[in-house]
């Protein structure tokens, strides 16, 4: 650390932000935190006073953080937990939101994928789709439906600096145009959706982490034991070594492309909208879509053809979970 003092109060220095230049004592960087996911917010104006919004909680450091930054904002912020059925990692991940839930008063919805859609993401992964895929439209499709039957306005998910940087690398890399239109801190709600809003872009995977130390909320420290091949996470060790040479290098990339590009693609994009294919329920679920059956219940379908049937395949299904508990 270059220095021993808080640049902001003077007193003994608990942690250096390279990217800010900033040398703060654990206080201040509580606060420093708190003011960055306050300026987020008024920045693309995500949450009102009068909002209800709803966290998506995974268990980890960055759901629990913007969880706990929200509640000392003053907003009236309820979470909402996704069990996966991904083993232990699900148990433990849901017992670290219960216990913050616990400890701060908020509610806690909680909601199981298998219950709900009868798979859980370790059967979706064996034969109809990647984990990681089937993982993230189970979670859009799950959480989105929850906030509205619950009726909250907006959900709040914990993407930091760090994801945005990786997305938006790996966008930029294969040039998806319709994907870099739509990565935006706020997704508007429309018919059928709620709002979704990103109040960490500003903040780190490392910030988010001394966070939590600094603050006492645990949270699960290991990886998805699912993510091995995640080509995000490549991404994020190319960007950090640049962050390493380049200190700031990852918020300049990420404030760069919303303030000054993305503008620009989404323009283009809403301009395009009239020949875009027309958005109704699905037939199935009700959730909006372009085709008859969403993504969502399609994937129901692959993962239920992909099931092995008869006694046999009860007997591999009832190993491979029992697998996926260690």
């Amino acid at each position: 650390m270059s220095a021993t003092k808080c640049h902001r109060c003077g007193d003994r220095a608990a942690i250096e932000l390279r990217q800010h230049r900033m040398v703060y004592c654990a206080e201040c960087f509580l606060r420093h935190c708190r003011e960055q996911v306050r300026r987020t917010i008024d920045r693309h104006a995500m949450l009102s006073s009068d909002d209800h919004p709803l966290v998506a909680v995974s268990g980890g450091k960055d759901s629990l953080a913007v969880w706990d930054i929200l509640l000392d904002l003053g907003y009236r912020a309820d979470g909402l937990y996704l069990g996966l059925g991904i083993g232990q990692y699900s148990e433990r991940s849901a017992e670290h939101a219960r216990e913050f839930a616990k400890r701060r008063g908020p509610r806690l919805i909680e909601v199981d994928l298998a219950d709900e859609a009868g798979f859980a993401i370790p059967q979706a992964a064996r034969g109809a789709r990647p984990a990681c895929s089937a993982c993230g439209l189970s979670k859009r499709h799950m959480i989105n439906r929850a906030a509205l039957e619950h009726g909250y306005e907006v959900v709040v998910t914990g993407h930091n600096l760090d994801d945005e940087a990786a997305v938006l690398f790996g966008n930029v890399l294969r040039w998806e145009v319709d994907y870099l239109a739509r990565q935006r801190p706020v997704l508007p709600e429309s018919e059928g959706f709620a709002r979704r809003v990103k109040p960490l872009v500003r903040l780190s995977e490392r910030e988010t982490a001394a966070y939590c130390a600094i603050r006492g909320i645990n949270y699960i420290i290991e990886e998805c034991p699912m993510a091995g091949g995640n080509r995000h996470l490549a991404y994020k060790e190319m960007l950090n070594q640049l962050e390493e040479r380049q200190p700031g290098a990852k918020l300049s990339f990420v404030s760069g492309f919303v303030n000054r590009v993305q503008p620009m693609l989404s323009h283009a994009a809403d301009a395009g909208n009239a020949d875009e294919a027309e958005v109704h329920p699905c037939s199935r679920c009700g959730s909006p879509t372009t085709s008859e059956v969403c993504a969502f219940c399609r994937l129901t379908d692959r993962v239920r053809d992909a099931a092995p049937t008869g006694r046999r395949g009860r007997r591999r299904t009832r190993r491979a979970a029992q697998r996926s508990q260690h």
